[in-house]
């Protein structure tokens, strides 16, 4: 009787770790099956001259100390995205109205881990043919993926939409610009301004790619206003109705809301910023100081899902404050108590009004901290 019961108990745990082992393995095949993504976006990369003059050192210009502290959160994207809001337009180098920064810059950017830059926005005439030219061409040369602004519309056909592969996942990415500062494109080159003939044109040409998400990024929007204008609202819409996914909006040069919409019909969910907001310049007027960095985390297994999603408050050191050389981007989470008084209590002004904003505007789309 005794082997008898030793003989069951030794039968059922067998058989008990047996399923838990089978169930941690098809846990495992599970995860594997899951693809994700994540996906981070930054707001203006501006280069007014004090920013300029800051860089400046004995061999040229360094800028990298400018990211220092995010550097290390961006590079835990599988893809991040900013702005580039100046020309590499060689020198003499400017800020505004006139913006071309040094190569430098460009590189440092690179360097804090960010893989794509849009290049459609109002300033990417300011150094007429040859600043729009020669920005692609530095892009190019560091193999750093670029869209909104092409050489001619043979360059535009060859490389638009732009298509990120990665982690099994194809997104598409699609750039657009209000204007340029009343600076017409010469020919042969070629500005994406928005449109929506153009636009339906594009996302009709993506769509037959099969990607697995669209996301428009736009630079649109009134100035200094922290909520979307008609036009924004109109035109997101439009865009989530013929077929995009998501839509980063760029612009303002302060943050604007965002929101997570849902497609009952369709069963999708849609992204959308309005504004990222400044991600380093020398503005200093309230509410321009700083900005968001937007992450998504996508997934896929039979379909493509927001996984997860939040924004994180960042925002400019600059040298009149801090006594250091260079301009800084920080988390808006920095310690006050590693701060001088006057710049933490600055940087309590822009967290205070960005969350206000966020607090009474967004729907569903939380903060992170870093």
């Amino acid at each position: 009787m005794k082997h008898l019961i030793l003989l069951v108990t030794a039968v059922l745990s067998f058989s008990c770790t047996s399923h838990s082992q089978k169930k941690e393995a098809h846990d495992r095949d599970e995860m594997a099956a899951t693809k994700r993504i994540t996906l981070l976006f930054a707001g203006d990369f501006m280069q007014h001259q004090r920013q300029i003059d800051a860089a400046v050192t004995d061999n040229g210009y360094n800028y990298d100390d400018c990211f220092s502290q995010i550097k290390e959160e961006v590079s835990k994207a599988d893809v991040a995205i900013g702005n580039l809001e100046v020309t590499l337009g060689g020198e003499p180098y400017g800020g505004y109205p006139g913006f071309s920064a040094p190569d430098e810059y460009m590189y440092a950017i690179q360097n804090a881990g960010f893989d794509v830059m849009t290049t459609a926005n109002n300033h990417c005439h300011d150094k007429g043919r040859k600043g729009l030219e020669r920005t692609i061409h530095i892009l190019d040369s560091l193999k750093v993926p670029h869209l909104g602004t092409y050489l001619d519309i043979d360059d535009r056909e060859n490389r638009y939409p732009l298509f990120i592969e990665k982690n099994g996942f194809s997104i598409a990415l699609l750039n657009y610009t209000y204007a340029t500062n009343g600076l017409k494109t010469k020919k042969p080159n070629v500005v994406n301004y928005i449109g929506k003939n153009l636009m339906l044109r594009d996302i009709v040409k993506a769509r037959a790619k099969n990607p697995d998400v669209i996301i428009a990024c736009m630079h649109w929007g009134t100035e200094y206003q922290s909520t979307p204008d008609k036009n924004q609202i109109e035109l997101a819409d439009w865009l989530f109705a013929h077929g995009v996914d998501h839509v980063i909006g760029s612009h303002p040069h302060v943050v604007q809301p965002m929101e997570i919409r849902y497609d009952p019909v369709k069963k999708q969910q849609h992204i959308l910023v309005y504004s990222l907001g400044n991600y380093i310049s020398d503005m200093s007027a309230l509410k321009t100081d700083g900005g968001v960095m937007f992450k998504m985390e996508l997934s896929k297994k039979d379909t493509v899902k927001v996984e997860n999603c939040g924004y994180s408050l960042v925002w400019t050191y600059r040298p009149k404050f801090s006594g250091e050389k260079n301009y800084k981007i920080i988390p808006a989470a920095s310690p006050r108590d590693k701060l001088p008084v006057n710049v933490a209590n600055r940087l309590n002004i822009f967290v205070k009004d960005s969350r206000n904003l966020f607090t009474t505007h967004n729907k569903e789309i939380k903060e992170y901290f870093f």
